[in-house]
């Protein structure tokens, strides 16, 4: 193996600084990609973000995602996925059809 490889990278060690307890399957953002909580990180605490694979999230269900391989985005105020990219950030692609009206949606993140 090579010498200079740290991990696979699927996950990320990651210090909760929000000030407030995260729960495991949360979504948070990292600078300008998300992460999902694998498990709780109380405040303070090191956990694992889960940074790839694929997600079911909370969606803005008036948002169409019926095109699998749409890039959709994560809007950290109103806590979901969206279609909208202004102000947002990308979270991945939809992996599963989710049409309008449906309130989560399967996301590959950070694809």
């Amino acid at each position: 193996m090579a010498q200079n490889h740290i991990q696979p990278g699927a996950a990320l060690e990651y210090t909760n600084s929000t000030g407030a307890a995260i729960v495991s399957g949360q979504v948070v953002k990292v600078g300008s990609r998300i992460g999902v909580a694998f498990g709780d990180i109380a405040a303070g605490a090191k956990g694992q973000l889960a940074m790839a694979e694929v997600w079911e999230l909370p969606k803005l269900s008036t948002d169409d995602m019926s095109a699998v391989g749409t890039e959709v985005y994560w809007d950290d105020t109103a806590k979901n996925i969206t279609i909208t990219a202004t102000a947002n950030t990308l979270a991945g692609y939809v992996f599963a059809a989710a049409g309008a009206g449906a309130t989560t949606v399967q996301v590959k993140l950070n694809a």
